[in-house]
């Protein structure tokens, strides 16, 4: 099942970069088809402990049935609070591997690829109020030029939110199909994928607050993980990797190191290998999805 759920990236990496004592308590934020999370736990002795964020139904049915599995049903937005309710102040160390996976990828009513004419749904938590039809549809002009800008980067940024804007007066747009309507003139020829993978991107990140969710969590690792632990984190695009690298080289997504009175450097964590960690050739002939992949690890201080 895992197989074709999600093949884990930089799998040995991670395992690497978690620094793994046989009796210590690891959290894997994206639990997703549960690759990392069985890896972990081949790490971990009789009294090691796991616990396994994930918000997506899909994801649950992956639990794996180990009395030293904990799975929490929640965006890993609340690590924090869920920690605290499983009686855990500290643990040892936390991956997130924050790619959307394959599996939800190839569902089609998820609305998150761009092969299937789907509703523009794009929701990572199922519950979530907002779709990307929504984002379409009632977002001004503006609004939508800054988020295909900033989350999509996409070159005619201002031009395709105008013509969404225009368009969407004669018809709503619900569905892929729907999109490639109103926005075909702006699509450049030859590069409809990669053009039409950044719109999407845009409006995934929009939709799931992923920018903010990130912040929020990376903030609470430093409250959360005991001093010696790791943090490791895998991002796949760059508006992914800076607030990571940032936060781990400075602890602040934004600016520059704080110091103290005496010039000392107030921050969490250091960084445990100087660049971000790339997947090697061999890697890339069995999967295509670690091309873009950075794995970052960061030690509490």
């Amino acid at each position: 099942m895992e197989n074709n759920y999600h093949v884990p990236v930089l799998l040995q990496e991670c395992i690497d970069g978690l620094n793994i004592k046989p009796d210590g308590v690891y959290v894997d934020v994206t639990f997703g088809g549960g690759g990392h999370s069985r890896e972990i736990l081949k790490n971990l002795g009789k009294d090691g402990v796991l616990i396994a964020f994930d918000q997506d139904p899909d994801a649950q049915r992956n639990r794996i049935d180990d009395p030293r599995f904990h799975f929490v049903d929640q965006n890993f937005a609340f690590l924090k609070n869920n920690l605290r309710l499983l009686g855990y102040k500290a643990v040892d160390g936390i991956l997130a591997d924050l790619g959307v996976s394959s599996h939800q990828f190839n569902e089609p009513e998820r609305g998150f690829s761009t092969r299937f004419d789907a509703a523009l749904d794009m929701r990572m938590d199922k519950q979530g109020k907002l779709t990307a039809a929504d984002v379409l549809n009632t977002y001004t002009e503006d609004q939508l030029h800054k988020i295909f800008g900033i989350y999509g980067e996409v070159k005619n940024a201002k031009s395709l939110a105008k013509a969404v804007v225009t368009g969407r007066l004669d018809r709503p747009v619900l569905t892929l199909a729907d999109f490639k309507a109103v926005a075909a003139a702006h699509i450049p020829k030859g590069k409809e994928h990669k053009y039409m993978a950044q719109v999407f991107q845009a409006l995934r990140i929009e939709v799931n607050a992923e920018m903010q969710v990130l912040e929020d969590f990376l903030s609470q690792t430093a409250e959360v993980i005991r001093p010696g632990g790791r943090l490791v984190v895998m991002s796949y695009h760059s508006l992914e990797d800076r607030p990571v690298k940032n936060f781990i080289a400075k602890g602040k997504f934004r600016g520059e190191v704080e110091k103290d009175f005496f010039g000392n450097e107030q921050k969490p964590f250091k960084a445990v290998t100087r660049k971000a960690i790339v997947a090697d050739a061999a890697e890339l002939e069995r999967n295509s999805r670690a091309r873009s992949a950075k794995l970052r690890v960061g030690e509490k201080l």
